[in-house]
């Protein structure tokens, strides 16, 4: 209350703060969800709901964690050079106005800030970041969440999101900031007529359209394809056109309900392409244009989700499968081309299926896993160039539909992955099949792994409570079965320990509140806490004999994981 009652005597100079601060002085519930912490600023940066107080996303916040960024960056400063960051933004509420708020507390700070001019995809900003031989990168953008959040993307000078200790250095320097008193800023446009801002011209937009063709797999014209694509009302529409028109894809019709940028998402409140709620406009016009392939890239477009034509009905495809078609597609155009490199690596997650392995072992891939992150697998590409081989790397994906073949960027880029999921069906189209028939010969050979994703909310202060209270009793109580299979192998991310039988082994990825338990049967049950949104995910990856075999699995482990939880 009584910094509810501090950011009311202040002269606010966006009046719908105060507003809105107004209008909830008798809801005591809603004054403490909005002031009981400070939005935190982890590895993934900031990311609330877009409003008035200290857990909320607005001027305020946007401009104190700038400050601490800025104050890291200068106390890191060891040479003196001038120091600068990129800036992008999506087509979520006020990115714009967050976009040059960062960029007016740089320039106070002595920091030049370099801004898209347009909204652009995530991964345009890390590519940026390295292109212009920044010291770090923002991206505004929430993602895939709806509507009323935005956030924060913090980069490194290396393109990839911030490191648990840069992380922890900005947090630190945030929490020593007064909000209203310790944060430096100049007005933008002084900022931009002085040389302290500058907008990033045409030629980095150019350079990464032709970094990221220049990792094309068929070397010939997808030109057999026709298309529904649909940006959900984000960023990623002119990059995946650009992109799909160089790999010869012109037969593409854009979902029109969905292809302008409005950060209000009005035909898709969860703006996801993992779930079909998202997808259904774009559905709905593949009856009437009947096209091969629907493919739908999320507001900030570093994520891209599928639907395949088959025999009329279109077929949803998870993030998984499409990693899976993905390795062995690549593995197998590269070995039919001569240009498989010795000693190839493919990176993705511990939730990613597992399913991997067995393509891995037939192609001679070496298989690395992350923690969930893309940042650690952007890490893996780095070390690959430090080593002096970075052709090894082949793609690193993840789960929740993420890709990347090249090492032109350290972030998922779903203009990349457009690119080659589109040049993948192309592939497969010559051949007669499409890519359910492609990964259901996949399944006969390598077994039928089935995965689900099951995802508990905790809203508020007591959620987070909740939240914290489960996981403590999971690390302290591990269950002995699950869904009717004994827990052969359990592993706690956050103690770095694996445990088969009596055998004790050191994980050696870095610490994360990550519990895993693996079944008898070959099955898999993972608990992990979201970085970015109040909830808990339990990722399952269910094995049998047969489809419906491991269907039946995965209903299992379903139920098992809402008792797991003990809600």
């Amino acid at each position: 209350m009584t910094e509810y009652e501090r950011w009311l005597s202040v002269e606010l100079d966006d009046p719908d703060l105060k507003e809105e601060l107004l209008s909830v002085k008798d809801q005591p519930e809603e004054i403490n969800d909005r002031f009981y912490r400070d939005l935190a600023f982890g590895t993934g940066g900031l990311r609330g709901v877009i409003g008035a107080g200290t857990n909320r996303m607005n001027v305020y916040t946007v401009r104190k964690a700038t400050q601490g960024l800025a104050n890291y960056l200068n106390k890191h400063n060891t040479e003196g050079k001038l120091l600068s960051v990129a800036i992008a933004h999506d087509s979520r509420n006020k990115g714009v106005l967050f976009s040059k708020e960062s960029a007016a507390v740089l320039a106070a700070n002595g920091i030049k800030a370099y801004l898209y001019p347009q909204l652009m995809p995530t991964p345009a900003l890390s590519f940026a970041v390295r292109h212009l031989h920044c010291d770090a990168g923002i991206c505004v953008t929430a993602s895939h969440n709806p509507a009323k959040y935005n956030g924060y993307k913090a980069y490194g000078n290396d393109g990839c999101q911030v490191t648990e200790g840069m992380a922890d250095g900005i947090m630190a320097e945030i929490e020593a900031l007064d909000i209203f008193a310790d944060v430096k800023k100049i007005p933008f446009e002084e900022a931009l007529a002085s040389g302290k801002a500058e907008y990033i011209g045409e030629e980095t937009v150019n350079a990464f359209i032709d970094a990221v063709y220049g990792v094309s797999i068929l070397g010939k014209p997808a030109d057999n394809l026709k298309l529904v694509y649909t940006p959900l009302n984000g960023s990623g529409k002119m990059c995946v056109l650009r992109i799909l028109d160089r790999i010869g894809v012109k037969n593409i019709t854009v979902v029109p309900e969905q292809s302008e940028p409005d950060g209000n998402f009005p035909t898709c409140p969860y703006p996801n392409p993992e779930i079909r709620e998202a997808l259904q406009k774009g559905l709905d016009l593949c009856k009437t244009v009947k096209p091969d392939l629907l493919l739908a890239t999320d507001p900030d477009c570093d994520r891209v989700g599928i639907a395949v034509n088959q025999h009329g009905e279109y077929v949803l495809m998870t993030g998984n499968e499409v990693g899976i078609l993905l390795l062995n597609f690549i593995a197998q155009c590269k070995t039919e081309l001569g240009t498989m490199p010795k000693d190839p690596v493919a990176v993705t997650t511990i939730v990613s299926t597992d399913m991997v392995n067995g393509i891995a072992k037939d192609y001679g891939i070496e298989i690395r896993r992350t923690l969930t992150g893309f940042k650690y697998i952007g890490d893996q590409i780095a070390l690959l160039e430090s080593e002096g081989h970075p052709e090894r790397y082949l793609l690193g994906f993840e789960e929740s539909y993420g890709y990347l073949s090249g090492g032109y960027v350290r972030d998922k880029d779903a203009v990349d992955g457009s690119m080659i999921i589109c040049e993948m069906a192309s592939y497969y189209k010559e051949k007669g099949m499409t890519l359910v028939d492609a990964i259901n010969v996949l399944y006969e050979k390598y077994g039928y792994y089935k995965n689900a994703l099951c995802n508990f909310a905790f809203e508020g202060e007591d959620g987070m409570k909740k939240m914290n209270s489960i996981m403590d009793h999971l690390r302290h109580n591990a269950p002995a079965e699950i869904a009717g299979f004994k827990v052969v192998g359990d592993s706690d991310y956050q103690l770095s320990v694996r445990t088969e039988g009596a055998e004790k082994t050191e994980i050696t990825l870095p610490k994360s509140n990550v519990l895993e338990y693996r079944l008898e049967n070959g099955s898999k049950l993972i608990v992990r806490p979201s970085g970015t949104e109040p909830k808990i995910k339990i990722y399952l990856s269910g094995k049998g004999k047969t489809a419906a075999e491991s269907d039946e699995i995965i209903a299992k482990m379903e139920k098992a994981a809402t008792e797991l939880l003990g809600l």
